[in-house]
């Protein structure tokens, strides 16, 4: 394995907190580090950082630090932004199963790109595509 997809949660808590990742997540996340592959972040999770920053739900650092991170062109996050294909793959992700749109998008993200999910979300684990957890 090597280039993931990660979900907001997974690639805050690698960033800051990786002890709430699992071994395989975390695994994978270094793994991608390690041989300069990218981790992928939708442009939806950024967007979802903003919201609950200005929630008060995050603090300011976990945005601070994950932009700070994007903003690095080695750094090994890779923003993916949200266009026609990914919208399109929108439809691959069942509604009922992952009710959430932003969650879908992050699926759509990791579908399109045919790489592995890195999330502790059931419904996207619920989904068909590959997770790690």
């Amino acid at each position: 394995m090597s280039a993931v997809v990660a979900d907001t949660h997974a690639v805050l808590w690698y960033l800051l907190s990786p002890d709430k990742l699992s071994p395989k997540a975390e695994a994978a996340l270094d793994e991608a580090q390690n041989v300069n592959a990218p981790i992928y972040v939708a442009t939806i999770s950024l967007a979802e950082v903003v919201y609950l920053t200005e929630k008060g739900r995050l603090a300011e650092a976990a945005y601070q630090r994950l932009n700070l991170e994007l903003s690095q062109p080695e750094g090994g996050f890779v923003v993916v932004p949200l266009d026609l294909p990914i919208v399109q793959t929108l439809r691959r992700i069942p509604r009922d199963v992952v009710p959430d749109m932003p969650d879908q998008i992050i699926a759509a993200t990791a579908l399109y790109l045919n790489l592995p999910l890195v999330t502790r979300d059931s419904d996207i684990r619920a989904a068909n595509l590959t997770t790690i957890w």
